[in-house]
């Protein structure tokens, strides 16, 4: 009876544990998008200094959990928009790392969203010997994170940004449609929603035959780091 009621109480814990620590990366993921979005460009660095640490402090409380260091490597790329060109090149080398490790521990982790992340990295950071730059790998980890999720609304879009800045422009086009066409998470539905935005401001500056704009968190960071 012991054994059976450890067992249970086991079980149990475990449940609480990951509804617990599912609502700690909804919670992240939900307040990135509130700062991304919504929060004053003068405001931000100081949100994503604040919410770095939250990352940091979940990774340390599950070191072996991939999640939390993907949280960690894309919020510490979207502070890096608001540092110095010095600062900002080390905080994606940094964050290419973490993502690196994310897939080692778990490549479908979020559906592949490390995939994604670095891929856009690969493509929009500028090219070696000032940092680490590379088409050839972004579109393999971009396209690998569309064989994982091939639905998805990140995905999807991340990939026609890549195909509208090598001036593919109909293919481009059929990837921002997916991404509009993409399911809608309920937990989530802020922060997908305004990527469906921009996606069909994207597709439409892709019929327009048009590049313009602020195309995603990477572009003032690696234009900057270019004008070094």
């Amino acid at each position: 009876m012991k054994i059976l009621f450890f067992v249970v109480f086991s079980l149990l814990s475990n449940t609480g544990y990951a509804e617990s620590f599912k609502d700690a990366l909804d919670r992240i993921e939900s307040e990135w998008a509130i700062v991304y979005y919504n929060t004053p460009k003068n405001q931000q660095a100081d949100a994503y200094a604040q919410l770095l640490n939250k990352t940091i402090a979940l990774s340390q409380q599950h070191p072996a959990a991939a999640e939390p260091l993907f949280w960690q490597a894309l919020v510490k790329t979207s502070y890096a928009a608001h540092m110095d060109a010095f600062s900002a090149l080390n905080a994606i080398k940094e964050s290419r790392e973490l993502l690196i490790k994310v897939i080692t521990i778990n490549p479908t982790a979020m559906n592949g969203s490390a995939h994604v992340t670095l891929g856009t990295l690969y493509y929009m950071a500028p090219k070696w010997p000032i940092a680490f730059g590379d088409d050839d790998e972004a579109q393999k980890l971009l396209e690998t994170a569309l064989a994982i999720n091939p639905n998805g609304i990140d995905c999807n879009y991340f990939y026609g940004e890549f195909l509208l800045q090598r001036n593919n422009l109909k293919a481009a086009s059929q990837y921002f449609e997916r991404a509009i066409a993409a399911p809608t998470r309920k937990e989530q539905a802020f922060a997908d929603n305004q990527l469906k935005i921009e996606a069909k401001l994207a597709l439409q500056n892709t019929k327009e035959r048009k590049i313009g704009g602020e195309r995603n968190i990477f572009l003032s960071l690696f234009n900057s780091a270019e004008a070094e």
